[in-house]
């Protein structure tokens, strides 16, 4: 088959088209034939081996172990193991998996959900990364409720833009976050407030009691400032937290949640099926639009990993197999 493949860390350029192996389904695993497959922060961390924590806790010293990068995927079923249950040949999947830069890839059955007719593929590959981590913010760690405000910093990326349209779902009043350009496209997913960080600041004396700061720069003590005396700060990503953690700010949220009223706490998002239906819900019932920026051929992923760097496109980074 075709795939991408890396064999050092470094930039795009590291990332090759080559000839190799199917991989083999395994007993409890589902293989699929790949339509299309995201391209998040995610992917750009595994590339590069930064922060470098991550090479230590089992991802590579010197090179990568996983040579075809990418986690999140949406095809069709091509085999099922002996002991798969869920799913049979020909079903229209989505989810996560390893090497998803390729013609085929494999996961778990328990990674992969039926994909709603609603969507497409190349919508369907861009949903896990920012579906898992915005409603388990809003959900799980942000206890969002109806009528509450929230603030969402980076509302234009994978996570804000999902953020801004399941918050709505959950009947909060939303303010979002973003540059000039993306203001329109923020309004667009259902945001009752829209910031634009170039001209206004989110100190304007308005108190929210819930923040979600996505890939943000901003202090904690600017981020505190705008929230209620009880409220809740839960930071999405580690962006900006230097080459060695990537979780600078984060820590420093856990150690001084503890000793002031606020809650300042930060969470690794959690890659379930289950949350993948729940989305699903949602998605079948207009409620969520996942939207896709620009599609690349698995050709050119070296492009669109640039394109991802830039941060200037609007909506998702799929690339198609």
């Amino acid at each position: 088959m075709k795939a991408i493949v890396q064999d050092t860390y470094g930039s795009a350029d590291v990332l090759a088209l080559r000839e190799i192996e199917q991989p083999e389904v395994g007993e409890d695993e589902v293989r699929i034939r790949v339509a299309a497959a995201g391209v998040d922060r995610g992917a750009w961390h595994l590339m590069t081996g930064v922060p470098y924590l991550m090479r230590i806790l089992g991802v590579g010293l010197r090179a990568p172990k996983a040579r075809v990068p990418g986690t999140k995927a949406a095809g069709y079923v091509d085999a099922v193991g002996a002991g798969v249950t869920r799913f049979q040949l020909g079903d229209a999947v989505y989810g996560t998996c390893r090497g998803a830069f390729a013609e085929y890839a494999c996961a778990r059955e328990d990674q992969f959900a039926p994909k709603p007719v609603e969507m497409t593929f190349e919508q369907a590959a861009g949903v896990p990364h920012g579906g898992f981590a915005a409603l388990q913010a809003l959900r799980d760690h942000g206890k969002v409720r109806p009528g509450q405000r929230v603030l969402i910093v980076g509302a234009s990326g994978a996570v804000g833009s999902m953020a801004v349209q399941l918050a709505k779902a959950f009947d909060a009043d939303v303010t979002g976050v973003c540059s000039t350009s993306k203001v329109d496209m923020v309004t667009a997913l259902g945001a009752d407030r829209v910031i634009d960080y170039t001209n206004d600041d989110f100190l304007d004396g308005t108190r929210y009691d819930l923040i979600l700061d996505v890939g943000g720069s901003s202090p904690l003590s600017r981020l505190r400032r705008a929230l209620t005396p009880k409220g809740t700060l839960v930071i999405v990503g580690g962006e900006g937290g230097g080459s060695w953690t990537g979780i600078g700010r984060q820590l420093r949220a856990l150690v001084l949640s503890p000793f002031v009223s606020q809650k300042l706490c930060t969470f690794v998002a959690k890659e379930k099926a289950q949350d993948l239906l729940v989305l699903n819900e949602h998605i079948e019932a207009g409620r969520i639009t996942p939207t896709v920026g620009r599609a690349y051929p698995l050709s050119d992923t070296p492009d669109a990993v640039r394109d991802l760097e830039s941060g200037q496109t609007r909506g998702r980074i799929v690339v198609t197999v």
